[in-house]
């Protein structure tokens, strides 16, 4: 079976439906019952008249809403019926009012709604008829005339309509009988009516029964009892100045203020000419109210007068000679409203608290204003103070809507405490101020904010793991778990890894740890994003960039790289000729430093000399000079030791240990290392003595093969004349040497050079003297280098009168070792 679903015409006509039938139902829905019922009796259906089942009533939030009086009705949500909330007195409520009508509003919570309701409280014969007095004295003077009227008093009966006062009986008497007359105002107005004449020596007091009934079912009296003496002739009653009295008096007129006197006389002598006056058919109330003496008519009030209560205060005063003639005067005290009562404001549906994002006109509260003075004293209008976040909106019944005027900023202003002030427009006005309290609740809408855009850091190396390094801090203007901020690390790497295993940061504190400790060498900067993200829903976080700057610290000695340190053990040794000058370079030492800044500056020292004086070494280029010229009397060995010292704190240093050897040539060094020490073990000096003689016998060999090899080319050089030109180049061979000086091998060398000869003189090329560090004896492809610079002979023969020592050292190609 197939589901029938509205289209968009009959929507719009059942939202049309509903719109007409919520209009109507804002007319007043009017129920009625009888006073004196139980507790929860039935009074109507308000979830029929209000169109709604009897489930909806507390589904939607129906309520009823009065201005602060004691509720005499209550929703019975279960049946969706209005009862009773008790036991409802019409008279205590309404006095003598025709109709006894109790207006309140039936709100309707979902939607702000207002439904008047008015219910009429019938009356049931719950009262009798009594009257004021339970015995009446009436004197008449036996003259009295027949037909003369005596005004009784009123019985009066709270309740209203038939159940109200309907008759009066006189009990049966010869002399009187009972006139009822319809007073102007309303009440049945009784009167004796005197039958026939009276003798006061035939019956000298008369004893009558007044009975007054209501109409009720079934029918309630009361009696009074009315005792009538007969007294002598006194043919004059008092008469009173006016008939009908007014004043008008403001009704916050003190206590104890003379109102106004009345006044009535008599003219009879004596007793019967002496007037006494009292109330006659006054409301209980209003003889607490008002004070009448008795001899001088001054009437005054003992209790204040309201307005609200009673606008006339109506009563009757009656006048009475000695001989009991008696006369009545109408009183009529107006009062007059003052502006006395300030307004009441009741307040309904109060919501306590609102989140800050909810839009405007979201309704905070519901609020009733009621003055109970009348005219411009009783208009009251309601108002904001200040100029927050609020506004009013009149509703109808003096009914007025607090709500949102614009969006709320709990970060700007947490909580309000927003004063609605109620005045009426009385002279002077009066006015009633409550507050009412609001919190704004917190949504998460702020990320965390670091208090800097960017962090930098230094750090120095050599840091010990685990330590913290560095601390940020986010605030959130949130609050509670919206504004609780947890810290981490965005993943990245550094060197191809995990920035997590170099760092880590405590979640809750922002403090930073470091993993590892850096080295400067290997770190100079690191750049790191940490992350503050909030606990709100949804999460919200941001991100700041630390730049880490690792400071470097003295922890690298310097490093010398020449002279290198040998591996077998053996000492280098530097040649200086005995003709060198002052100034002469010896040898230059060369140390780095892995340090940065003034960490890695390097001085150089002579710590200790064989000979000083000697030598110098030169404090920021490391070169070892003569300090003088050498003489004959120098030693053929001279120890240096140099240190290389850097400018950290604490400096660090490294030193190194110089051999020189003093000699023109190395036949003269050959010959004289026996004499640089003397054995001190005679099988060292064996060994010694063996090796001075091989040493000896190669070198003689070496010369002879010179000799040879000279005149080889100096007779090849002759040949070379010839128009045929030789272009074979002949490769030079370095003047470096091995010694043995005491069992330690060492290669001695100076700036060499590398010559190449032949037997052109045209034709003959030099490379330039360079230094040769190199702990090796130069190899079969340096004297085959082809790329030789181009020289003029005469340039070599100056080199050859320099260093006689080393030419002709590689011919035809061919080099010699040692």
């Amino acid at each position: 079976m197939g589901i029938h679903l509205p289209g968009r015409s009959e929507l719009t006509l059942l939202c049309l439906l509903w719109g007409l039938q919520l209009g109507a139902r804002a007319e007043k829905i009017r129920y009625s019952v009888p006073e004196e019922t139980d507790k929860g009796s039935f009074v109507g259906n308000i979830a029929k008249d209000l169109g709604l089942e009897p489930q909806e009533l507390a589904e939607r939030g129906v309520r009823i809403v009065s201005r602060g009086k004691t509720p005499f009705f209550a929703l019975n949500s279960r049946r969706g019926s209005l009862v009773t909330a008790g036991r409802i007195d019409r008279e205590e409520l309404c006095t003598q009012s025709a109709r006894c009508l109790v207006n309140f509003n039936i709100l309707l919570q979902e939607n702000m709604k207002l439904f008047p309701v008015e219910v009429e409280i019938t009356d049931i014969n719950d009262h009798t008829p009594q009257f004021q007095l339970a015995e009446l004295d009436v004197k008449m003077n036996e003259i009295t005339t027949v037909g003369t009227r005596i005004p009784l008093p009123f019985g009066q009966d709270l309740d209203v309509g038939m159940n109200s006062l309907q008759s009066y009986q006189l009990s049966p008497n010869p002399h009187f009988s009972l006139d009822v007359q319809q007073g102007a105002d309303g009440p049945l107005q009784p009167e004796m009516v005197l039958q026939s004449p009276l003798d006061r020596e035939k019956e000298a007091v008369h004893h009558l029964v007044l009975t007054a009934s209501d109409g009720g079912d079934p029918v309630r009296s009361g009696t009074l009892r009315i005792r009538v003496q007969v007294v002598d002739a006194n043919d004059n009653p008092p008469a009173f100045a006016q008939a009908q009295y007014h004043v008008s008096v403001p009704e916050n007129v003190p206590l104890g203020t003379r109102l106004l006197i009345v006044n009535a006389t008599d003219p009879d002598e004596g007793v019967n000419g002496e007037v006494t006056y009292s109330f006659h058919n006054i409301d209980h109330k209003m003889a607490q109210i008002f004070q009448l003496d008795s001899h001088t008519g001054e009437i005054v009030n003992t209790e204040p007068l309201d307005f609200e209560e009673y606008e006339v205060y109506a009563m009757e005063i009656q006048a009475q000679d000695g001989a009991g003639l008696m006369a009545r005067a109408k009183v009529l005290v107006r009062v007059l409203d003052v502006n006395d009562n300030a307004p009441e404001m009741t307040i309904t549906s109060v919501t306590t608290a609102i989140p800050e994002n909810f839009p405007p006109g979201t309704i905070i509260a519901l609020i009733n204003v009621h003055d109970q003075d009348g005219g411009d004293n009783g208009h009251a209008t309601c108002s904001i103070s200040g100029n927050p976040p609020f506004k009013l909106e009149k509703l109808v019944d003096n009914y007025y809507r607090l709500v949102t005027e614009r969006m709320l900023d709990r970060e700007f202003i947490s909580g309000y405490n927003i004063t609605v002030t109620a005045a009426d427009e009385g002279t002077p006005s009066l006015s009633t101020k409550t507050r009412i309290p609001l919190l704004v609740t917190d949504i998460n809408d702020n990320p965390p904010a670091f208090l800097r855009e960017a962090y930098f850091a230094y750090i120095h190396e050599n840091n010990p793991r685990a330590a913290s390094i560095f601390s940020v801090t986010a605030n959130d203007p949130d609050s509670n778990e919206n504004a609780r901020v947890t810290y981490s690390l965005a993943e990245d790497t550094i060197q191809g890894v995990p920035v997590s295993s170099y760092f880590s940061i405590n979640s809750d504190t922002g403090v930073l740890y470091a993993l590892r400790s850096f080295d400067f060498e290997q770190f100079q900067e690191l750049q790191l994003w940490i992350t503050a993200r909030d606990h709100g829903e949804p999460s919200l976080s941001s991100n700041v960039s630390l730049s880490l700057f690792v400071l470097d610290q003295n922890d690298n000695a310097p490093e010398i790289l020449y002279p290198a340190a040998p591996t077998d053990g053996s000492t280098g040794v530097e040649l200086a000729p005995r003709s060198a000058e002052l100034g002469y370079l010896v040898t230059k030492v060369v140390a780095v430093d892995r340090d940065s800044g003034q960490n890695a500056w390097l001085s150089y020292h002579l710590l200790k000399a064989s000979e000083p004086g000697l030598f110098a070494v030169g404090v920021h280029t490391g070169e070892v000079r003569t300090a003088r010229a050498l003489q004959d009397r120098d030693a053929l060995k001279q120890s240096l030791v140099v240190a290389v010292q850097d400018h950290g704190q604490p400096p660090l240093s490294a030193t190194v240990t110089l051999t020189v050897a003093v000699a023109d040539s190395i036949p003269e060094v050959l010959s004289d290392l026996d004499s640089i020490k003397t054995p001190a073990d005679p099988d060292d000096s064996g060994i010694t003595l063996y090796l001075v003689v091989t040493v000896a016998v190669v070198s003689c060999i070496f010369l002879a093969f010179v000799i040879v090899l000279t005149a080889l080319r100096l007779h090849r050089w002759h040949k070379s004349r010839l128009p045929r030109d030789r272009s074979r180049g002949m490769a030079a061979v370095s003047a470096s040497h091995f010694v043995d000086v005491d069992g330690v091998r060492a290669f001695l060398q100076t700036y060499s050079h590398e010559v190449s000869l032949t037997a052109d003189s045209r034709r003959s090329h030099l490379i330039f003297p360079q230094p040769n560090y190199v702990d090796t004896l130069i190899s079969q492809d340096t004297c085959e280098d082809k790329d030789f610079l181009s020289a003029p002979q005469s340039l070599l023969e100056d080199k050859k009168e320099t260093f006689p020592q080393e030419e002709d050292l590689c011919l035809d190609q061919e080099f010699y070792t040692i």
